[in-house]
């Protein structure tokens, strides 16, 4: 899974669309109906037997295609093939209609068009596009069959209404080609509008959601930092005074270390609660990502004493210089050390790897834990989402805020498995040439 730039979504709202559109060709199939009961009823049966029972038979044929999409509607698999053949069904369903209908010249083709429409609504420009192109080739093709006699006009139709030379044939078939592609065109240009529009409301919804969550996480932690960390301070301090004590047994000692380390898993919470709800503009620099790597696994290895979890440093000694906000990507970092130390085995050992390339530096943080659960695997970066019994499930939320804060400088998280069984977060950092030479140049150059 990788943040940045995510692949296209699935589109949740398919089905409720192709309900719709089912429910909407039934009626029209139901008012078909209807028209050729009433000719029926009128006796136009003995005039037109031929051309009603090919209609009557087209009008069957769309109710059991309509019984058979709303049972694929209800197992709810394979939706984008549903709506795709739905496109090409009904554009042979009209032809039908035109056939019986008066062939090229019948006002049935603007059924090619309300399929072009159909095919917008249903998966935007490139259903439109589908459709018109199915419906102007399945129409050019039935002119060629009058024109060339593969098709003859229903023996209880006038032949001599239907259009068949080939001057009669080019006036329809430029007028209809006409009129199928400038629908196609508006309807795909409108569905494509409305479904940049409903992204951009969709993003603008979710950011002001964050803004009011960022808002109350402030207001809770400002109380935090006052009435929490002055009380951490004491115990802390009275932890390492009474530590110091000649007459404590081992597992006194024991019981001090496992207070202060609460103690001060308690403040690292209440820090990652400031940390996210006071999100600061990242400042682009030349990092050394290299030295800052090897700082955090110093700290992370003195804070991860007690835990049984070792944690090694793997990169080159010299600098590996990166265009990002150093304070913010050590938090970035730090985050993702403790994670890995709290999902790690007691015995295990934790991998901060540092890889400079051409043109980026990759930063790694591998684990042997149990890894990322692929049913919450893209929620792990959530505010408040934590798969651990214990946690607040903020230190990966403060992670991808800033993150995306450092996408326009072309950062990437992703997180994979790693070769150890456990969790591999990758953070991907473009590479600062220009300040690498400079620390490379001579002294007085």
């Amino acid at each position: 899974m990788e943040l940045g730039i995510r692949s296209e979504a699935p589109d949740h709202t398919l089905a409720s669309r192709l309900a719709w559109i089912t429910g909407l060709r039934l009626g029209l199939l139901i008012l078909l109906l209807g028209a050729t009961a009433t000719l029926y009823l009128g006796g136009e049966l003995d005039r037109y037997p031929v051309s009603l029972r090919i209609l009557l038979l087209t009008i069957v044929a769309g109710f059991l295609q309509a019984m058979a999409y709303a049972a694929i509607l209800r197992r709810g698999k394979r939706l984008p093939a549903l709506a795709w053949t739905q496109i090409v069904v009904d554009q042979l369903t009209w032809t039908a209609i035109v056939y019986v209908s008066g062939g090229a010249a019948s006002g049935a083709t603007s059924f090619y068009a309300l399929t072009c429409l159909v095919g917008a609504v249903l998966v935007g420009q490139r259903g439109a596009a589908f459709a018109a192109t199915v419906g102007v080739g399945i129409y050019s093709l039935l002119c060629a069959a009058f024109h060339f006699g593969w098709v003859h006009p229903p023996a209880d139709q006038n032949a001599a209404g239907y259009a068949i030379g080939t001057h009669e044939l080019v006036y329809p078939l430029l007028l209809n080609t006409l009129g199928v592609t400038v629908v196609a065109l508006l309807s795909g240009y409108l569905a494509e509008r409305l479904r940049l529009t409903g992204g951009a409301l969709a993003a603008a919804t979710a950011r002001a959601h964050q803004a009011e969550r960022l808002a109350v996480l402030g207001r809770i932690a400002a109380g935090l930092a006052h009435e929490i960390r002055n009380p951490l301070g004491s115990i802390t301090g009275s932890i390492e005074m009474l530590r110091e004590s000649k007459g404590l047994s081992d597992e006194d000692r024991r019981l001090c270390d496992i207070v202060e380390r609460e103690a001060r898993r308690l403040n690292e919470l209440v820090g990652d609660m400031v940390d996210l709800s006071k999100p600061r503009p990242p400042r682009a620099e030349a990092t050394d990502v290299s030295a800052l790597a090897r700082e955090v696994v110093a700290l992370a290895a003195n804070s991860a004493r007690g835990t049984d979890v070792a944690v090694r440093y793997e990169g080159p000694s010299e600098p590996a210089l990166a265009r990002c906000d150093g304070a913010q990507m050590r938090q970035v970092l730090w985050n993702l050390v403790r994670n890995a130390i709290q999902a790690s085995p007691g015995g295990s050992t934790v991998i901060v790897q540092v890889e400079p390339r051409d043109a980026a530096v990759m930063l790694s943080v591998d684990d042997a834990g149990s890894g990322v659960p692929d049913d919450v695997g893209s929620r792990i970066f959530e505010d408040y989402f934590t798969t651990r019994t214990h946690g607040a499930g903020i230190g990966l939320a403060v992670v991808r805020r800033i993150m995306e804060d450092h996408a326009p400088m072309g950062a990437k998280l992703a997180v994979e498995r790693s070769v150890h069984g456990g969790a591999s977060f990758r953070v991907t950092l473009s590479r600062d040439v220009t300040g690498l030479r400079r620390s490379l140049r001579p002294p007085g150059v």
